[in-house]
This record gives C-alpha cells, structure tokens and sequence, in this order.
C-alpha cells in the first residue's frame, strides 16, 4: 500500500511556497517539508482541513493511493 502525496503539485498550481503555506495553517516549515516528502506517518485532520482551506483544493486533491 502506498499514499501518494501531491501537495508540491496542489503549490505549485497556486503559486504558493511552502514557507507561505506554513505560515497560514500554522505549522513549521521543517513539519511540512516531512508531510511533503510522503515521510510523515499520520496526518491530522485539522491539518489536513487548514491545507485543504488555504489551497482551496480536496483531500484527494493531495493525497492519492497507489497500490503497489
């Protein structure tokens, strides 16, 4: 099992920086960056929400699931 994620995707469409993103949703740079690179083990949904508010997107939007 493997969740895609496609938040670099989702900022670039918007022409939004992570450092921008980070900011807004009120998260660390260094939190954002492990969540970007598909590292992080969870996400809350809170998080996942602010995200999806501040890029006007879905959570589909930027988590994808590929099976392996």
């Amino acid at each position: 099992m493997s969740i895609i994620v496609n938040l670099d995707v989702m900022l670039a469409k918007r022409n939004m920086k992570s450092k921008e993103l980070a900011k807004i949703i009120d998260i660390t740079t260094a939190n954002l960056s492990i969540l970007k690179s598909g590292k992080a083990k969870a996400v809350r949904f809170s998080t996942l929400e602010a995200i999806c508010k501040a890029l006007d997107c879905q959570p589909a939007d930027i988590l994808e699931y590929v099976e392996d």
